[in-house]
C-alpha cells in the first residue's frame, strides 16, 4: 500500500496554495457574466476558477505522482468513468478543485480546494486548504489532523465534547433530500440547539474537526465533496456512518451521511433529526 507521509501532505498543500495564489483569488469578485456557468441547475455552477484550478492542480499532481490518477470534479462531468478509479487505482487523487463555488459566484469569501489521496478505496490523505484565510487542514489515516498555517504554525485539530442534542450545533443542508424525508428532516431541527448550512462543504468539515460545531448531515455523497472531509472528521476523533449505520466509503455517492463527536452522539442525533414522530409538546 502507497504510504503517505508529512511530506507528501505538505507537499499537496503546497500544490493547493499555489494554485490558489494564481488561479483562485486572482478571479474572485472579478468574474464576468461568461465566466459562470450553470451545470445541472442554478444552484450548480462552475466558473473559469474551477477549471483552471483544477487543470493546475492535476498537472502538479501527476508530476510529483507519475501513474497516479486524478479525479477531479469537472473532469469527471465530462468523463463520468473516472468515478471508478476511486475503488480500484493503486494512487487516486479525488479533487474539488473550488468547493463552495456558488459562494465564490456570489463574492462570499467562504470556498476551499479540497484533496483524497485514495489506494484501492482506502482514504489515506486529505486536504482542504482555505485561500482567503491561507491556511490547511491535513489529515493523514492513522496520525490524526490538524490546522497549519502559511507560515508553519501548526495547531490539532480535535472534533467537539459530546452535549446533549438539545445543546448541539448541527450543520445541516436539506435541499437534497428526498421526500418525505425532506420535511422529516425540516420539522425536527427545532430539537437541536442550532442549525445553519454554509453552502461549502470545505468549511463545515473544518468546523467540525476544529470543534466549532457538533454535527454534520449531509444526503448527497459525491466523493469530491465528502472523502477529504469524512477522513479530516475521522483524523479529530468523530464518528460517522450512513443514515442506516453502516460505514461511509469514497465510492458511496447516496445514503446520507451523519457526523458526530462520538458513536454515542450519532444515535442520539440521528434519532432526533429521523424520527417520524412528532415531537411531544412541552
Amino acid at each position: 500500500m502507497t504510504i503517505f507521509t508529512l511530506s507528501d501532505a505538505l507537499r499537496i498543500g503546497e500544490i493547493l496554495s499555489q494554485a490558489s495564489l494564481t488561479e483562485i483569488t486572482p478571479r474572485f469578485g472579478e468574474l464576468a457574466a461568461g465566466q459562470v456557468r450553470e451545470k445541472s441547475s442554478r444552484f450548480d455552477v462552475v466558473t473559469d476558477a474551477d477549471e483552471a484550478a483544477e487543470r493546475a492542480i492535476s498537472t502538479a499532481l501527476e508530476t510529483a505522482y507519475p501513474g497516479a490518477v486524478v479525479v477531479g470534479e469537472e473532469a469527471t462531468a465530462k468523463t463520468p468513468a473516472l468515478l471508478d478509479a476511486i475503488g480500484t487505482a493503486d494512487l487516486a487523487f479525488v479533487l474539488d478543485p473550488l468547493d463552495g463555488t456558488k459562494n465564490f459566484a456570489s463574492g462570499l469569501p467562504l470556498f476551499g480546494v479540497m484533496i483524497a489521496a485514495t489506494v484501492r478505496g482506502d482514504v489515506v490523505f486529505a486536504a482542504i486548504h482555505d485561500p482567503v484565510c491561507r491556511n490547511t487542514a491535513y489529515a493523514l489515516r492513522g496520525e490524526g489532523a490538524w490546522l497549519q498555517a502559511e507560515g508553519g504554525a501548526r495547531t490539532d485539530l480535535k472534533v467537539a465534547a459530546a452535549v446533549p442534542v438539545r445543546e448541539m450545533h448541527a450543520i445541516i443542508g436539506t435541499n437534497f433530500l428526498p421526500e418525505p424525508l425532506r420535511t422529516t428532516v425540516n420539522g425536527n431541527l427545532s430539537r437541536l440547539g442550532m442549525s445553519a448550512w454554509l453552502r461549502c462543504a470545505a468549511h463545515e468539515y473544518r468546523m467540525a474537526a476544529a470543534g466549532h460545531c457538533d454535527v454534520l448531515f449531509y444526503n448527497k455523497l459525491m466523493p469530491w465533496d465528502h472523502a477529504a472531509g469524512w477522513l479530516l472528521h475521522r483524523e479529530a476523533g468523530g464518528y460517522s456512518a450512513h443514515f442506516d449505520g453502516t460505514a461511509y466509503h469514497p465510492t458511496h455517492v447516496t445514503g446520507g451521511l451523519i457526523c458526530a463527536p462520538d458513536e454515542t452522539s450519532w444515535h442520539l442525533v440521528r434519532e432526533a433529526l429521523l424520527d417520524r414522530r412528532p415531537a411531544p409538546l412541552t
